[in-house]
């Protein structure tokens, strides 16, 4: 089932990070419909993307694809990446 994902870590460089928006383009694109992209107000390498109409097993096989570190590396993106998916109260 599709739906919407919020991923959220860290970078060590927030310019060099935004540099590579479309890396994650290219990148992310067979898992999703698109993405947006959102930076925190206290913390400006805190990051945080929200994506749409996602694949959830896939985007999730793609961010951990050890082909994929090197990615990580070259836009500095820290881990813990923390995946996350709306919920429906009961």
């Amino acid at each position: 089932m599709k739906q919407t994902i919020i991923t959220r870590h860290k970078v060590g460089n927030i310019d060099t990070w935004l540099k590579g928006h479309q890396d994650r383009v290219n990148l992310f694109i067979p898992a999703v419909s698109g993405f947006r992209t959102f930076q925190d107000t206290v913390n400006p390498n805190s990051v945080l993307l929200v994506f749409e109409d996602a694949d959830v097993e896939m985007l999730a096989a793609i961010i951990n694809n050890p082909k994929n570190q090197v990615f990580k590396d070259k836009h500095t993106v820290l881990e813990p990446i923390v995946l996350s998916m709306q919920v429906n109260p009961k």
